[in-house]
């Protein structure tokens, strides 16, 4: 098990990147494929949050600038941070209403972040909001009567794609060209389709083109029911078509008080050498933690 050593200075290298958004997905498509169990992650930096996070969902990195969804479930207030590279916050966008606080997993296509809201429990209720990233404003494209957890655009069909409380199910929605589902009234038993992996359960995703979805999460295990909390976390490859995946890979990294990385909000983007990996595993006290691994 790797700990981590605590870094206070942001020393990320940065790496121009000539290719399109779609492009630079597929790169990082092809570059997860190349993971294995023996990948070496190496810490680049250890950026502390300057603020409380609650508890943070999923991430987007848009430039220089990250979003973060978080819930706050003891007020039960939902939220999108903006914060800078520092671990400043920028902007605070609450999102939800009612019961429905809890946001989940989020995408980002280009223009819009996609983000989840949900009841806090199991099979209830969502609402899907896009965003647009510099006004901070949400507008609602669809209600649907199920947790989803996390949520993804694929630009390539102009179809969601969500997940639900711990992955079980799959969703895919159309989208019409105001941005609002139009099939969302639709009994979600004739759009879902079941996980057939039982590895993870999924905290956030991304689409990276090629009708592939890029989902990272924990699984949590006891050897006795009395014994310490054991959390393995990873990263699957998944195939939108028929929800198979294409790549698993874990992902062998922890922080000093046992949280996996990959525990909740993750962005990977393609480096000089391969992937860099962002990531937000604590509540309330958060710390970006930035990794790079080879892949060339």
């Amino acid at each position: 098990m790797q700990m981590l050593a605590t870094v206070t200075a942001f020393t990320a290298i940065a790496v121009a990147l000539s290719a399109a958004p779609s492009d630079t997905r597929s790169i990082v498509a092809e570059r997860v494929l190349k993971l294995t169990r023996d990948s070496s992650w190496t810490l680049v930096a250890s950026v502390p949050v300057k603020f409380r996070t609650y508890h943070p969902q999923g991430m987007v990195k848009i430039g220089e600038t990250i979003f973060i969804s978080s819930v706050d479930a003891g007020e039960g207030v939902g939220h999108v941070f903006k914060i800078d590279m520092a671990g400043n916050l920028i902007a605070d966008l609450r999102v939800g209403e009612g019961t429905i606080y809890h946001p989940g997993g989020i995408d980002y296509d280009g223009t819009h972040i996609w983000v989840p809201v949900a009841e806090y429990r199991p099979d209830s209720r969502s609402i899907v909001y896009r965003v647009e990233p510099d006004a901070m404003k949400a507008t609602e494209s669809c209600r649907f009567a199920d947790h989803i957890g996390a949520i993804i655009h694929n630009t390539d069909d102009n179809t969601l794609h969500g997940v639900s409380w711990g992955s079980r199910r799959f969703y895919r929605w159309t989208l019409g060209n105001d941005g609002r589902v139009t099939n969302a009234a639709a009994p979600p038993d004739t759009l879902r389709t079941l996980n057939s992996s039982h590895y993870l359960d999924y905290q956030d995703c991304k689409y990276v083109g090629g009708r592939r979805m890029l989902c990272t999460g924990v699984t949590e295990m006891r050897q006795t029911p009395d014994a310490p909390l054991f959390r393995l976390g990873g990263i699957d490859l998944v195939d939108l078509a028929d929800g198979r995946p294409l790549h698993q890979v874990p992902v062998l990294l922890w922080t000093a008080g046992g949280l996996d990385m990959t525990h909740n909000p993750v962005w990977i983007e393609p480096s000089a050498m391969g992937l860099r990996g962002y990531f937000m595993p604590e509540d309330d006290t958060s710390t970006l933690y930035i990794y790079d691994v080879e892949t060339n």
